[in-house]
């Protein structure tokens, strides 16, 4: 009887909040036991207050004690101490407490204060949970964001109408974090490791503050001592200036004369440097542009990971609200820009640039190479987990045929999850593993390089660290190469130049008669 790997056991959860948003929880829960999805008991234990939840076959025993914001560090450490005390009887983790997704400084405080009594190692074993009984925040905090990426991911809603659904989320994601880290949850031996690191800590300040205190005893000292030498140095040059007045005054005179030719000269040069700079400066910061190509057939994801990549480089993370609509398909190439990673990204998305008999078309190819000018750098070969058709079996060679032999070296390939069925999608590494062996070959021949994004919403969290790997795979691949973009010597650099010109100026009814005389 194992879910993930985990037996399921009773999990003993202590509850890190504040009392208004424990209220909210236990209020939403009373309210909706009577749907039969759970059941749900509350009893007092000492001082503490205990809830026994029944999710289908999982049980989850709640702990939490009064945490009250005017409590001290000290007073907060040994409420929810007294509480892990009291989890004997099954697996212990932790559960954040926040009110409508809103990360407050309350909460910051009671991480921090866990994190420090607890040590690093709670937060591997730390679940967040939004209550959602009233406003809801539009996006979520960077604050938070960071969190739930430290906890990878471990964030989860519970509302009034999506209880039960909540709650399933909540046992799946203790159960899926047991098995990421270790089956027995935080033991007493962690806290006893946390709390010995924290005397050596304190120890160690200590002594430091001793060490920065004799140094600035020192430093004080030196200062003065400086500051006598410096007063006995004046006034042995006021002597010595008495005696010199006047041949320091003819050395000041033709000093003066000196200086100000100098000043003249280097005017000049100054001058003529500025107008040399102006000269040779660049117009733009085009050649310092990173530019990619999304390539792919219909349907494969290309604009809802191009989407989801100019969202998440934006730090844009909706933390409400239904899954985001599928793209409409994509008819023509089309540029965008954002600032990721250090770097300005050129994203370049593009429709299906051969037909079924593998006939390329030609201005399609020769838009996505204007619009992906100072490059392309890096190509996207974007392929839907789950879908491998005899189209996307050619496609590598559909590509060398187009762009060279060599593009295979400048390519990545980027899966994207759409199933928003599953509680957690497969991870990508067993989905390669289990692949058709063209397509390990496929990625074989593009040196290796594969991602993974999930474009769906309840997988939101998910896909924040996604982007930044893929963007630093990005980078690499493009650092790899020099900084220097692939090459495609079909079309001269001047052609591609007037195309690129006649797109983003817009001339809209040139584009449109060209494409009716593709047709």
């Amino acid at each position: 009887m194992t879910q993930n790997g985990v037996i399921k056991a009773k999990h003993m959860i202590v509850v890190v909040s504040m009392v208004e948003e424990w209220s909210s929880l236990k209020s939403l829960l009373q309210d909706t036991s009577e749907d039969n999805c759970h059941q749900v008991a509350f009893t007092s234990l000492g001082p503490n207050e205990k809830c026994d939840l029944t999710v289908e076959d999982a049980f989850i025993s709640l702990r939490y004690a009064d945490l009250k914001e005017d409590m001290r560090e000290e007073a907060v450490c040994q409420a929810i101490e007294g509480c892990f005390k009291s989890c004997k009887d099954g697996t212990c983790t932790f559960l954040l407490l926040i009110k409508g997704g809103c990360y407050t400084n309350k909460e910051r405080r009671l991480i921090e204060i866990l994190q420090a009594h607890f040590g690093a190692e709670a937060l591997k074993y730390l679940v967040i949970l939004s209550v959602e009984d009233g406003n809801v925040v539009d996006m979520l905090d960077d604050a938070l964001l960071d969190l739930i990426n430290v906890c990878d991911g471990r964030y989860c809603r519970i509302t009034s109408s999506t209880a039960s659904g909540g709650l399933h989320s909540l046992v799946e994601m203790v159960n899926y974090m047991l098995t990421e880290n270790c089956a027995t949850g935080y033991t007493d031996a962690m806290l006893t490791e946390s709390k010995r690191k924290c005397t050596e800590d304190s120890a160690m300040n200590i002594l430091k503050q001793k060490v920065q205190e004799a140094e600035e005893k020192e430093q004080m000292f030196n200062e003065l001592v400086q500051q006598q030498e410096e007063r006995r140095a004046q006034e042995m040059e006021a002597l010595k200036a008495k005696h010199a007045e006047e041949r320091e005054k003819e050395v000041l005179d033709r000093k003066k004369l000196e200086t100000k030719r100098e000043s003249l000269h280097e005017a000049v040069s100054s001058h003529k440097a500025a107008i040399q700079i102006q000269i040779r400066a660049p117009t733009g910061d085009e050649t310092k542009k990173i530019s990619v190509i999304l390539l792919g057939l219909s349907g494969s994801g290309k604009s809802s990971a191009l989407n989801l990549i100019l969202s998440r480089a934006s730090n844009q993370y909706l933390g409400s609200g239904c899954d985001p609509e599928p793209a409409l398909p994509t008819t023509f190439c089309k540029r965008e820009e954002v600032f990721a990673a250090g770097e300005q990204l050129v994203l370049v998305d593009t429709p299906e640039l051969w037909d079924e008999d593998g006939v390329e078309n030609t201005n399609l190819v020769k838009d996505c190479l204007a619009l992906a000018l100072p490059g392309p750098h890096v190509f996207l070969l974007v392929l839907q987990v789950g879908r491998f058709t005899q189209g996307e079996c050619e496609m590598l060679a559909h590509m060398q045929r187009t762009f060279g032999r060599e593009v295979s070296e400048h390519s990545i390939v980027l899966f994207v999850h759409f199933d928003g069925n599953q509680y957690r999608p497969q991870r990508i590494n067993d989905y390669v593993i289990g692949a058709h062996p063209t397509l390990q070959d496929l990625i074989r021949k593009c040196g290796c390089r594969y991602y993974e994004l999930n474009v769906t919403k309840s997988f939101s969290a998910l896909s924040y660290p996604q982007v930044r790997e893929l963007l630093s795979g990005i980078n690499k691949l493009v650092a790899s190469h020099g900084g220097q973009s692939h090459l495609v010597k079909r079309f001269s650099l001047q052609e591609l130049q007037e195309r690129n010109k006649i797109i983003l100026q817009g001339n809209e009814g040139e584009l449109e008669d060209n494409y009716l005389l593709r047709d």
